[in-house]
């Protein structure tokens, strides 16, 4: 009944943009059939060949996508096709992965590669210098552009995953820094690098990651208070550092102070997400030109806008429901790489889709990062589906 309905959705967004055009743009139809058709692929494949797996994660992730497709396409037909084609990569790596990955355990043996890997990426656009709207957090390679930080969330969170696989409570403090140091340094690293780039949004999801799986796999309060007040303290030391640090805290507190200005992007989105009301203008009649970067960090205020806020907290429900997925395999499975894997991948995912709509509705400071499955973005979409095969695979353990 789920995948019905989601043939259904694709089809009536990509229709309704057909129809929004005289002559019909049949290009519109013709995606939607494409999106329907890789839908099916997948499902063929896990339903087929992997019947013990979780068949909902595959369906949450196609149905942000479809969103996701439809609205840029409504936006910008050339951004949408590339996101299609971007798509289409992401679903042949889930495919390729869930394939040809055996066994998710027998990967806990390689914490140095993850180690190495994550400290060889994450330096990796400060040493690119490569500016983007701000930040300097994308390195281009032959002509194609890319954020590190996204592979880096992978390496990241299997890195800690084979570290903290190993922890073993002996109720000594001195004990226990023995076994932390090394995940502590690399948490570190990685936070600084962000912070140095500029990138935010990515820092806190970062340490979202980091203190979820540092509190299940430890099973102790005072080691999470004590990373939230180191937190707490790096980020007054950034605040007082860093210029654009101190931008962003004084954009997030005072917008209206200057709503052509600084505080454009944060009063845009929000009178787009007020002007779409409860059920939304409508697909297409919105206003979605008056919203910058609509494409990325603030296409949720364009959802609101044209579809409405119903329709906004569904897909925030979506997103809830893929996480408490992932959670609930976690419980299903023994191996502790396998769990910790589990939690780090989801909690990923929850922290980007918190940080980014927390940074459109002005609850949090503003950060330039993607919501998945929806915004524009290659790197991240492919993250997305490197994560996603892996959650597969370790549901089917269990």
């Amino acid at each position: 009944m789920l995948l019905i309905l989601t043939y259904l959705l694709c089809m009536a967004l990509f229709t309704n943009l057909a129809i929004l055009k005289d002559p019909k743009d049949m290009g519109a139809i013709y995606m939607g059939l494409i999106v329907c058709g890789l839908l099916t692929a997948t499902q063929i494949l896990i339903r087929k060949f992997y019947p013990q797996g979780d068949k909902f994660l595959i369906t949450f992730a196609c149905i942000l996508s479809v969103i996701g497709i439809a609205v840029l396409y409504r936006l910008d037909t050339s951004i949408a096709i590339k996101q299609l084609a971007w798509f289409t990569g992401g679903i042949i790596v889930f495919m390729i992965l869930v394939v040809a990955i055996p066994d998710v355990r027998d990967f806990a043996k390689y914490k140095k590669v993850y180690l190495i890997s994550t400290v060889l990426i994450m330096p990796m656009a400060l040493i690119a210098h490569q500016n983007v709207n701000g930040a300097t957090n994308w390195v281009t390679i032959g002509g194609f552009g890319f954020q590190p930080s996204e592979l880096g969330k992978i390496t990241f969170v299997l890195y800690l995953a084979a570290a903290l696989r190993e922890y073993e409570d002996k109720n000594n403090i001195l004990e226990d820094l023995k076994q932390l140091w090394q995940p502590a340094l690399i948490v570190m690293l990685s936070l600084g690098c962000l912070v140095l780039q500029k990138d935010l949004g990515s820092a806190l999801i970062f340490f979202g990651i980091a203190i979820t799986m540092l509190y299940v796999a430890t099973g102790k309060k005072k080691y999470v208070i004590l990373t939230l007040i180191l937190f707490i303290i790096g980020s007054v030391f950034a605040y007082y550092l860093f210029s654009h640090v101190r931008e962003r805290v004084t954009i997030w507190r005072h917008p209206w102070d200057d709503p052509h200005g600084q505080g454009y992007q944060i009063v845009q989105g929000l009178y787009a997400i007020s002007s779409g009301g409860m059920f939304g203008s409508g697909l297409g009649q919105g206003y979605p030109g008056f919203v910058p970067v609509n494409t990325s960090d603030f296409i949720f205020s364009v959802i609101c806008e044209e579809l409405g806020m119903i329709f906004g907290l569904g897909i925030m429900v979506i997103y809830f429901l893929f996480f408490y997925r992932g959670m609930r395999a976690a419980f299903r499975v023994k191996d502790t790489f396998s769990q910790l894997n589990t939690i780090g991948m989801s909690a990923m995912i929850a922290c980007q889709v918190l940080v980014i709509i927390g940074g459109v509705f002005a609850v949090i400071p503003l950060t330039g990062i993607t919501l998945p499955l929806i915004s524009y973005g290659g790197s991240s979409i492919i993250t997305m589906f490197f994560a996603l095969a892996i959650l597969q695979k370790i549901s089917e353990e269990g």
